[in-house]
């Protein structure tokens, strides 16, 4: 039966198929295709012919065996191949070549799209937004031709996406998936500022600043500690920039999300306290290294700092330092520990007195 291999053949090779391949698919798709005809033997193989342009389907029946008293249900015995490529096979085949070259190119520029994007996972990319009115619950960002999901869970909450706006977004997940090659990315993901600061930071990219933590509630605000490697350098300085110019870029692209940046320190107490910044702390007080729980005093006039709106800066300052933290008025503190010494100093003097 005639077939066209070599056009088929150039066509795979435009687009990086092998020949191998291309003919192990298109002969097991013409078998399968045969199988379905009226009246195919069960066991069949197709040979192909390049320089021929053409195929055949080798065929086999299977040959009854006589029971024996060592071998009561004998398995049947495969009889010799003949030609059974069907007369009128020429336009099925011509459709299932079709089909497979289809499939080859379609799996091909799949394996592209993972290949250039597999390296991206953890990298920023920009994009342009494309909504898309079958799937309104997730944001479709074009990065070239290929299409990234920005699902409902990797989005900022207020934040909109208009449709051909350009988006800096962080690639969370590359993976095959049931359509082809599946690219997550987020907006709301910490290590997205991470990597906007690495755009605008040099000493973060020459190793002389190193972000050691970030803490981020997305749209509101985000804690980064920051630690120095070479001296003489001012790390929150670093990413502040000149004139605020460095961070300000980065809030650019973050809308209305504040940013604060704090020092890192070995010390619990202080890495505690610069981390509840902007407030000022009197005393950090260390419960349990073991299970990381401190004390932090604070004057009633920074009380509402130290929390912040809906505990927000108290939550993010444990999360940046992975510890939990009390807060506590210092002049509470003050009371009690006059009002201590006070009975203290009375209990003093009754014993006194007796004696």
């Amino acid at each position: 039966m005639e077939l066209d291999l070599a056009g088929i053949h150039a066509l795979a090779a435009e687009q990086g198929i092998d020949a191998e391949t291309l003919d192990d698919a298109l002969a097991e798709a013409l078998r399968l295709a045969y199988l379905k005809t009226p009246h195919a033997a069960k066991h069949a193989r197709v040979e192909l012919d390049s320089r021929a342009g053409t195929f055949t389907v080798w065929a086999q029946d299977e040959i009854p065996q006589e029971p024996t008293e060592e071998d009561p249900h004998p398995h049947p015995v495969l009889g010799e191949e003949y030609d059974d490529t069907p007369r009128d096979f020429g336009r099925l085949a011509a459709a299932t070549a079709r089909q497979v070259i289809s499939q080859l190119f379609r799996r091909a520029a799949d394996e592209k799209v993972f290949g250039a994007f597999s390296g991206q996972k953890g990298n920023l990319i920009t994009g342009i937004v494309q909504q898309d009115a079958k799937d309104p619950g997730n944001v479709h960002i074009a990065v070239g031709d290929v299409e990234a999901i920005l699902p409902r869970r990797e989005q900022v909450p207020g934040e909109r996406y208009r449709h051909g706006e350009r988006l800096r977004v962080y690639v969370v997940n590359v993976s095959r998936g049931l359509k082809g090659p599946e690219v997550i990315v987020s907006r709301s993901h910490p290590e997205l500022v991470r990597r906007l600061f690495e755009r605008e930071v040099p000493e973060l990219s020459s190793g002389a600043v190193s972000i050691m933590s970030i803490a981020r509630e997305a749209g509101a605000r985000t804690k980064i500690a920051v630690r120095a490697n070479a001296q003489g350098v001012n790390p929150k300085g670093a990413l502040i920039g000149p004139g605020g110019s460095r961070v300000r870029a980065v809030m650019e692209n973050l809308g209305q999300e504040k940013i604060d940046i704090v020092d890192w320190s070995a010390d619990p107490a202080q890495f505690v306290s610069a981390a509840l910044s902007p407030a000022h702390t009197t005393e950090v007080k260390v419960v349990s290294e073991k299970n990381k729980t401190a004390i932090a005093f604070i004057h009633d006039d920074q009380l509402s700092l130290g929390i912040g709106k809906e505990g927000q800066n108290a939550r993010l300052a444990a999360k940046l330092t992975g510890w939990k933290i009390g807060i506590e008025s210092e002049e509470v503190r003050a009371r009690k520990a006059a009002e201590a010494a006070k009975a203290a100093e009375a209990s003093k003097d009754e014993q006194g007195s007796e004696e």
